[in-house]
């Protein structure tokens, strides 16, 4: 996939084991007539999960003879379960698909190739081109995006001005100045919201792609123009010794185990004064009460030596199950998803770059926290958009190794040095495959 972007998350676990004895497929024709899709979602959190009950009521009333039930796993283990019941072929009709579990999903055949039933759909021409660009995956359509993702800095705006910084760190390495003077274990104070738990790998990777931004291929953020991988390079084991400082010096030991729940919640309590993820945080931190709207702000993303970040980019979306047997039924949900109010509030809700055309002229999206996103997109020469090869079978292969070394490094069982050496002779074989 090919990107043109420029700019650019607990519940029900019983629910989805007790789905494991259901037929093939989820859905099941009632008494009444109705047939009812089971839909799970991945980037499970309690205002996202409501936001898409009010959407999925609103598609049973214009479709009165569908029902969704909605499955809403924790988003820890979430993509592990989702592969269990696409595995198993049964309990789940609409699911969502990732920009990094699509690889394997799709070519362990697990997912329903769209392109058929969605040639001609009016629908298409309501789209962004990036949404249009993102919604074909290997040329087939496995799932049409809800929305983008891309990192920012958020940050406590009272625990900074406190600390007598005038601002919010812009590199790396300010982060790493400002985050050691604000941390103090004794009072249970931080200053960065580490990531050592699931998808750890991520943040690591943000750190050496702003590192070797200069060198980096656009089309593939795990290599340089020069062919090798980005974690060949000196400037990589630079950016690993300063993030494990940040580590060290900066952040809650407990944050060795954090994920994306804990992160938010250190932000939002203000155990922790930054924290790096994606825009959908906005809303959730919005929702919180622990924190009030002049507390905080969101900056653009870090830059590395050269005062240049890489903004990678990531989606995901709705998709239909291949053991689904209500394929019609699910594909009038997806469309439904995917067009006017519902994909609009959809975005809002969840803080994510919007997939239609006419959100460009809508300034929700270039007011508060969103300014960030704004600067980012008008200063593309610092803030560079490249394509992460999230869309490889191999993908979740690769979380998994990455997060285990990274937690061995930060456990002082590995070295930087053999943490990169590992990463870069597996992308090495992987991409000379």
């Amino acid at each position: 996939m090919k990107s043109k972007i420029t700019t650019i998350a607990a519940l029900g676990v019983a629910a989805v084991l007790a789905l494991s004895g259901c037929g093939g497929g989820g859905n099941s024709n009632s008494a009444d007539g109705k047939v009812t899709l089971k839909m799970v979602e991945s980037l499970t959190n309690p205002t996202r999960t409501e936001t898409l009950k009010t959407l999925l009521t609103g598609f049973e009333k214009a479709n009165p003879d569908i029902k969704v039930d909605l499955i809403s796993p924790p988003t820890d283990s979430a993509d592990q379960k989702i592969q269990q019941m696409l595995q198993s072929g049964k309990g789940v009709d609409v699911v969502e698909a990732r920009d990094i579990t699509v690889g394997s999903f799709g070519a362990n055949k697990w997912l329903y190739d769209m392109s058929a039933d969605l040639k001609g759909w009016e629908g298409w021409e309501n789209l962004t081109d990036n949404a249009v660009n993102y919604s074909k995956q290997d040329g087939k359509t496995y799932y049409i995006p809800y929305g983008f993702y891309g990192l920012s800095l958020f940050y406590r705006t009272d625990l900074v001005k406190e600390a007598g910084f005038s601002g919010p760190p812009a590199s790396w390495s300010d982060l790493l100045k400002q985050s050691e003077k604000l941390n103090q274990p004794d009072a249970n104070k931080f200053g960065y919201a580490f990531r050592g738990g699931t998808n750890a790998n991520s943040n690591a990777v943000a750190v050496i792609e702003a590192y070797t931004a200069d060198q980096i291929d656009k089309e593939n953020a795990f290599k340089l123009s020069n062919g090798k991988t980005i974690f060949s390079a000196p400037e990589a084991q630079q950016a690993m010794d300063d993030y494990l400082e940040i580590f060290k010096k900066g952040s809650p030991p407990s944050s060795v185990a954090w994920g994306y729940p804990e992160m938010v919640q250190g932000f939002s309590n203000g155990s922790t004064a930054f924290l790096l993820q994606d825009p959908e945080v906005i809303a959730t931190i919005k929702e919180s009460k622990s924190i009030k709207a002049d507390q905080w702000s969101v900056a653009p993303l870090l830059t590395g030596p050269t005062g240049k970040a890489i903004q990678p980019v990531a989606t995901a979306g709705w998709g239909i199950a291949e053991a689904s047997t209500a394929k019609p039924e699910a594909i009038k949900l997806i469309k439904y998803l995917s067009q006017g109010e519902p994909a609009t509030q959809f975005s809002k809700d969840n803080s994510l770059v919007p997939i239609l055309k006419a959100a460009a002229k809508d300034p929700f999206y270039s007011e508060g926290p969103w300014a960030a996103y704004v600067t980012m997109t008008e200063n593309p020469d610092t803030y560079i958009s490249a394509v992460q090869p999230r869309g490889v079978a191999w993908w979740t292969e690769w979380i998994k190794k990455s997060d285990g070394e990274l937690q061995r490094v930060l456990t002082g069982k590995m070295t930087t040095q053999e943490l990169l050496t590992s990463w870069d002779s597996y992308w090495t074989e992987k991409m000379a495959g």
